[in-house]
């Protein structure tokens, strides 16, 4: 007997999830999406083919898999609680936003009591990925609940892991995002220092490009450091921030030390404590408050 064809939910049509639901519709799953604050990636999206609903409970009765993208922990639990009266058994609420692990563990504890599942299933990369459909996704899920979700992931991921159970996938991408916030207030701070000892920024990265030392971060950093590209990585240094405090929190919980980790967050404190708290301040954008801290233009 064919299975039914999943019906997808999506809910946070923002830089990522624009994209990526772009995707699921294009690639043949029936998709209902929610207006938030802009309305023109829904518009974008019906024209494509999707739905919209008029409330997260009808959403919620259309779809047999919703997907969240959002900024974080508070956002997806207010989500869910608006979804929960139109949930129906069966389905399933994925979180694909950078969760608190806690958080996650308890909403997935809610959601079994009225028969929905729970996943997480964090992204890597940027907006230009989402919408090529080529993110990297780490998912925590049972087998079977991955099996059920890979198809519909693999829509708008171009690199799917399935790190383990339901909350490694965010454990995980705190780990991941530890290392990639990690690289961008080294290379702020590298960059700061080779300007005040006299090396150039074109000399620095004619050294460090195509080395040992260069990767795919790196690259995209320095497409604003070196060509000024203020939309090179668009991950804002407000979310930054709030991954690295979720980091510390997670690393609390297990009893780790982080001194690197603690040193990593109190550099986008900076910036967030001196003005960069903006929706258009992004991650490469901390060389510039690293430099100012140091007496630079």
């Amino acid at each position: 007997m064919t299975k039914p064809q999943e019906t997808i939910g999506f809910i946070g049509t923002g830089l990522m999830g624009h994209g990526m639901a772009k995707n699921i519709v294009e690639k043949g799953f029936p998709l209902t999406v929610i207006a938030h604050r802009n309305r023109k990636p829904i518009e974008d999206l019906v024209s494509r083919g999707a739905t919209e609903a008029s409330s997260y409970e009808e959403l919620a009765s259309r779809s047999s898999i919703i997907f969240l993208c959002l900024t974080g922990a508070p956002e997806a639990a207010e989500a869910v609680a608006k979804l929960r009266p139109g949930l129906q058994p069966g389905s399933v609420i994925v979180d694909c936003s950078t969760g608190e692990p806690t958080v996650t563990m308890k909403l997935a504890q809610d959601m079994e009591a009225i028969g929905v599942a729970y996943a997480d299933a964090p992204l890597s990369r940027t907006p230009k990925e989402a919408w090529e459909g080529t993110l990297d996704c780490m998912v925590g899920a049972d087998e079977d609940l991955f099996a059920r979700l890979e198809p519909v992931i693999d829509t708008w991921a171009g690199k799917i892991v399935r790190v383990g159970g339901l909350g490694d996938g965010h454990r995980m991408k705190l780990l991941n995002n530890f290392i990639s916030l990690g690289y961008a207030a080294l290379y702020s701070e590298a960059l700061a220092l080779s300007r005040k000892v006299g090396i150039p920024i074109e000399q620095f990265d004619k050294v460090i490009r195509g080395g040992r030392m260069d990767c795919g971060f790196y690259q995209t950093f320095m497409g604003y450091a070196l060509e000024g590209n203020r939309e090179a990585h668009r991950f804002t240094l407000s979310n930054a921030y709030k991954d690295l405090r979720y980091i510390e929190s997670m690393a609390n919980a297990a009893t780790v030390a982080t001194p690197l980790t603690s040193s990593v967050k109190n550099a986008f404190a900076m910036a967030m404590a001196t003005g960069g708290d903006g929706s258009e301040d992004y991650v490469p954008h901390l060389a510039d408050f690293v430099a100012r801290a140091n007496g630079l233009d």
